[in-house]
């Protein structure tokens, strides 16, 4: 059962968050790749609830099923692009936060794809799906609830 349920929580707070994945969408990141780092980051906090609808959603959008199980070990499969790996490589390292700053190792390879806007995109929404998997897992939002958009 449910700890939190959305007849609990404040109102405004999911419109507020929901107001930026719309800011984050409308970016000049691809959807699949925003797809990708959601799952990436979800699998590594360990969120049931938003490792379902990511991985649902990508399913949605053609994703591989050879990808979408490979994911969990993308440093072992040949299946991501140098672009897909540089991202996961960076997702990992702002998801597991410690207390160093972010490495040039990780940083500087971004920018052989990536504009500083676009970097600017990608780190938040790594932070944001960081936030959400921290509600999920604290209102134990049960699993396998999401619906798609068709």
């Amino acid at each position: 059962m449910e700890r939190i349920n959305y007849k609990d929580i404040p109102h405004g707070m999911f419109e507020k968050l929901r107001a930026v994945e719309d800011f984050i969408s409308n970016s000049t990141l691809d959807v699949k790749l925003l797809g990708t780092i959601r799952l990436r980051a979800s699998q590594a906090n360990g969120c049931a609830y938003c490792v379902g609808m990511h991985h649902r959603e990508l399913k949605h959008l053609g994703e591989s099923d050879l990808r979408l199980s490979s994911l969990c070990v993308w440093e072992d499969a040949s299946c991501f692009s140098e672009k897909e790996r540089t991202v996961l490589r960076f997702v990992d390292a702002l998801t597991e936060l410690n207390r160093s700053p972010i490495s040039e190792v990780i940083y500087t390879p971004l920018l052989n794809f990536f504009s500083k806007e676009d970097i600017c995109y990608l780190t938040l929404s790594i932070s944001q799906i960081n936030t959400w998997n921290r509600l999920m897992k604290t209102f134990d939002f049960t699993p396998g609830h999401h619906k798609t958009k068709k």
